[in-house]
Order: structure tokens, then sequence, then C-alpha cells
């Protein structure tokens, strides 16, 4: 038996982007064995994964992880990854293995001189390149995203005037300059015409107060619940927001994990982006979708993943945007 491992530590939307080739691996060796190596607080992206046999987590220290794997005995490591962590993986182990090319040279030629020598290829495509010597080829069913039945929302959690459809806005992002700033979100959030649901993290709970209290008027004293948006965040787990994207009509998101998480359960996905780009390969995948963006400024992308502010301070790549 063929025993194969997959190492990505994080974070979310890279962990989701490499779930074709976890099942077009699995699919066509369908003997073979699929493990799977993250770090543990992305464990419950994988658990329910019924392409993946078993999945290790690293918690421990790299050293303990690496005993564990040991045992195994796999036959090939198959590198998503492409860091030192996993390069040191790979020599422990001492096996064949194929790695993913993050194209670093050509990501920093379009973020220092803004030269796009950027392959016009997802980054799936580019994961997937990984085990072409195994013939495995890319089945086109898009990205997997498998929630637990304990995990999925009921509709009359919701208030009532949502139940017949809602739009979903994941207002939140790893990074200050890949988020919109509140008077966007506002602007953004008066052109959605249907009832709107927040999500997002603990640390996005206060700013979906304020859009409620900038956007909309109180129809309840039951905390949270107006007329037209619903602040989830920082209420639910990222199953259970996956779970809200699954029954919505379509999301708004900005760069985030959230927005691979609606591509994966083939929403209608409104893409919003500031200092990074579509041109880096992390767009939306196999589902239908739109990009907001500003192409008009040549400060942008000013990182391929994100600051805490502007570095310029004007943050136009964000405020100039138009929404209509």
């Amino acid at each position: 038996m063929t025993k194969f491992l997959i190492l990505r530590f994080s974070s979310i939307g890279d962990i989701i982007l490499t779930t074709p080739v976890v099942r077009c691996l699995k699919l066509q060796y369908p003997e073979a064995e699929v493990h799977y190596v993250t770090k543990k607080s992305y464990k419950t992206l994988l658990e329910n994964n019924t392409y993946i046999d078993k999945i290790f987590v690293l918690e421990n220290g790299l050293n303990e992880l690496i005993k564990s794997l040991q045992i195994e005995d796999y036959d090939y490591v198959i590198d998503l990854h492409n860091n030192l962590r996993t390069s040191i993986i790979k020599f422990r182990l001492g096996i064949k293995s194929f790695r993913f090319d993050k194209l670093n040279f050509q990501k920093w030629l379009l973020v220092k001189f803004k030269k796009n020598v950027m392959p016009n290829v997802h980054i799936v495509d580019r994961y997937m390149k990984t085990v072409d010597s195994f013939d495995v080829k890319n089945d086109n069913k898009g990205l997997d995203y498998f929630i637990p039945e304990k995990d999925e929302i009921r509709l009359d959690w919701l208030p009532e005037n949502f139940r017949n459809g809602y739009a979903i806005y994941a207002i939140g992002g790893q990074h200050e300059t890949k988020k919109l700033p509140l008077h966007k979100m506002i602007e953004l959030c008066q052109t959605i015409k249907l009832p709107l649901v927040l999500i997002g993290g603990k640390e996005d709970f206060e700013m979906g107060e304020k859009l409620i209290s900038a956007v909309c008027l109180p129809t309840s004293k039951i905390k949270n619940q107006t007329s037209e948006i619903f602040n989830t965040c920082g209420k639910c787990s990222l199953n259970q927001s996956a779970s809200l994207i699954q029954n919505s009509n379509i999301v708004y998101t900005h760069d985030t994990g959230m927005m691979h998480v609606a591509s994966a359960l083939k929403k209608k996905v409104i893409s919003i982006w500031g200092n990074t780009v579509p041109a880096f390969g992390m767009y939306p995948y196999q589902t239908d979708f739109e990009v907001i963006e500003n192409k008009g400024l040549n400060c942008r992308p000013c990182s391929k993943i994100g600051f805490n502010k502007c570095p310029l301070g004007h943050f136009k790549c964000m405020n100039d945007l138009k929404f209509s």
C-alpha cells in the first residue's frame, strides 16, 4: 500500500486551496493512504475531510511531530508549504518528496517593481503540479469543505426576516490592509439589498456593532437583532460560519480564508481587494465571482500578505473603491 504525506501548516485559505490535491490523489489512488500535517489550530478544517485517512498536528514541537511521522513509513511527501519546517521534516524522513513552487521571486518583482511576471495560473493548479509524477489529474470539481452535522446552523436560529434569503459579509481579515475601513464597510452595506449576516471572529464583533449602529435601526430588544443586519462575529465556530455561508444567497468578503470557504461551497462571491491582488493566483476558485479592486494605483500591491496600516498613509486601495 502506498502512503502519501501532505504538508501544509497554515492558514485557513491556503489549507482549503490544497483540498483538490487531497481529493484527486485519494480518488485516483484509492488503495493508497493519504495523511496530512498541519497546525493544531487548523485541524478542524481537515478532520471531516473524507479523503484524508489520518491527520498529524504540530503541537508539542517539530521534533515530536517528526518522531510520529517516522513511524508511519511513508513512500512520498507532497510539500504544499515549502518552508523551513517542511524542509526539516523532509530531510529527517529521508524519502522522495515533491514541493510546491511558491514563486517568491516573481511575487517580489510584482510587489517591489510592479512588474507582473506571475503565470496566469491559479494557485490550485500550481499545487496540482506536485502530483504530476503520479499522473494525478485535476478533476475540476473545485475546493472541498465538509461541515459536520453538529455544526449545521438551522434557519430558525436567524431572525425571521432572514429566513427567505440573506447575504453574508465576512468582515474580518488577518491584516488591516486587506480589510475595508469602517466608513467603506458602511458604504458597501448600504448597497446590499438582502438582509445581511456578518461573520468573523471575536475580534470583529465590535466592528459589526458599529456597522449595525450606522446602517440599521433596531427593531427588537433582542441583542444584536436588527431589521437588516445580524452580527454573528465571535458567536459561531468556523464550521458554523461555513454553514451560514452554505445557506446564503451571496457572499461579500475581503481577500481572506472565508473567500475560499465560500468558493468551496460554490457560492457567488464578491471579493474585495486592498493591498493584495488577484494576480498572486489566490482569487475564488471554480465558482461564480466578481472582483472589486482599485487598479489605478502604482503602489499596489504593496505586500504579498498585508500590513497593520497603509505604508503610505493614504490607503487609497480601499478608500477610493466605489460600490454600485
